[in-house]
């Protein structure tokens, strides 16, 4: 059994399965193109994909949801990463778009 993502005519993920690639050969769940498949320990394709996730053909990856607008993608990975490095000292942070857009410095806000 593998594990197989269905990505629509904008290579976005819209279902997992779990499947043998016969199965998906047959044509039973659709256009067998239209499913790729993904690896749940991220051997291959970056990433498992989800529902929301986009297939990169050209990474051959699976990438999550931009969370924020300001956030850049890390080509090794195919995440997300934010502008600004998150503090280390232990705290709980989360991310405020609005304070990094208005001065691009603060977008960590302590929890």
């Amino acid at each position: 059994m593998a594990h197989f993502a269905k990505i629509n005519n904008t290579n976005t993920v819209t279902e997992v399965i779990v499947s043998e690639q016969d199965f998906i050969n047959s044509g039973k769940v659709g256009d067998s193109f239209l499913w790729i498949q993904t690896s749940y320990n991220e051997s291959f394709r970056k990433n498992y994909a989800g529902n929301g996730y986009t297939y990169d053909k050209t990474r051959d990856a699976f990438i999550p949801p931009k969370p924020y607008g300001s956030w850049i993608l890390i080509e090794d990975t195919c995440l997300w990463e934010a502008p600004i490095a998150h503090p280390a000292d232990g705290k709980i942070y989360k991310w405020n778009e609005t304070n990094y857009q208005s001065d691009n410095t603060t977008g960590w806000e302590e929890v």
